[in-house]
């Protein structure tokens, strides 16, 4: 039997629709939540970088030279730290992030800030420099050539720049030489932390990891969380437990929101958006100045001069805005259909919106950055 061309087609939609519908929506579970403890970890540390072309600190940073002198000190070099007068070294704060489960011979990216009055930090080289964490202790050691993606060029007053010329960075610049000391299954346990805390969404993964084990295992504690506890068989593996349970689809609850920003007039409205029975009118007012040059000539018996005059015309008019009834539990969809039926533009949104907040008739909440 010949299976027609279309047919087969508009099966292979249905069937592919059929596919995602149960699914739409569904988020993994590594995408919604983490596990408690795995975190990196912030490092901070001063460093000089050396090899500027006299763009670096000068005599207003008084540390610079100091930071040199101590440095040569320690190579057996000792010199004035007030008889150095060097251009072409910049002090610098260097910021990193230890990854989770960093072990020692790892590379780590390093972003370098300069702190005194250098002009850029093109072209130069970070000294060793010891990074410590939170305790005190050093776990990474950073050093190498500075990388930009961005150029300050000055010449007979006039400059020319491109990005920011005194932030840098050093991709793979950084060696760990320590491992945070962390256990994530000495306590017989595993806890998911939920990125964005919703009681409904924390029962749905509780929901979605028990149904995985076939038996109430999990336990929501509060709004964020849920315990997992590791039995005898599941504590022989529990890495590949974790694998399996952050491909788990769950479903998330948005709640209704609705986020503007007046800077730029962008508006974001949440699904679940739904508004009461109201009635909305909108006008606006526009404002238009036309101005043009003309020429005024004299009579051709009369004394005086050709002048340039200025016309300027000035005209105010003021939209009308038609009462529109807003039935009360519409769609997100209704709702920007019936604004885009009164010309609303996004600023035009932002001010209908905030009206219908204060009046009680929104049903959402509205974040205004």
């Amino acid at each position: 039997m010949k299976l027609d061309l279309k047919i087969f087609t508009k099966l292979i939609i249905l069937l592919l629709l059929g596919v995602t519908s149960s699914n739409i929506q569904a988020a993994r579970l590594k995408d919604l939540a983490d596990v408690e403890g795995v975190r990196g970890n912030q490092l901070l540390g001063y460093g000089v970088v050396v090899g500027l072309e006299g763009t670096g600190d000068k005599r207003g940073a008084s540390f610079t030279p100091q930071s040199m002198a101590n440095f040569l000190e320690r190579l057996g070099i000792r010199v004035d730290p007030e008889k150095l007068t060097l251009s072409n070294i910049a002090a610098v704060m260097v910021t990193a992030e230890l990854p989770a489960f960093a072990r020692p011979g790892s590379k780590i990216d390093v972003t370098l800030s300069s702190i005194g009055d250098a002009k850029t930090l093109q072209g130069g080289v970070l000294l060793m420099t010891p990074l410590k964490g939170a305790d005190g202790n050093v776990y990474a050691v950073a050093q190498g050539p500075l990388s930009l993606g961005g150029f300050i060029v000055a010449s007979g007053g006039d400059t020319a720049q491109k990005n920011h010329a005194n932030v840098a960075r050093i991709p793979q610049g950084g060696n760990v030489e320590r491992a945070i000391p962390f256990d994530l299954f000495s306590s017989g346990q595993v806890r998911i932390v939920l990125r964005e805390p919703d009681f409904v969404t924390v029962t749905r993964v509780q929901s979605a990891i028990n149904s995985f084990f076939g038996m109430e295992k999990a336990r929501a504690l509060d709004g964020a969380s849920v315990i997992v506890p590791l039995d005898a068989a599941i504590a022989k593996a529990p890495v590949h437990l974790l694998a399996r349970l952050e491909q788990l689809e769950v479903q998330p609850d948005i709640p209704a929101r609705i986020v503007v920003n007046e800077r730029t007039g962008t508006v974001i409205i949440g699904e679940n958006v739904r508004v009461s029975t109201i009635g909305l009118a909108h006008g606006n007012l526009n404002i238009t100045i036309r101005s043009e040059t003309q020429v005024s000539q004299p009579n051709p018996l009369a004394q005086g001069d050709t002048a340039v005059v200025e016309n300027t015309d000035i005209n105010v008019s003021e939209d009308g805005g038609l009462l529109r009834v807003v039935q009360q539990g519409v769609s997100l969809g209704e709702v920007v259909k019936g604004l885009n039926s009164l010309g609303a533009t996004p600023r035009d949104l932002i001010a209908i919106f905030q009206a219908m907040k204060e009046a009680g008739a929104l049903q959402a909440e509205l974040v205004v950055m």
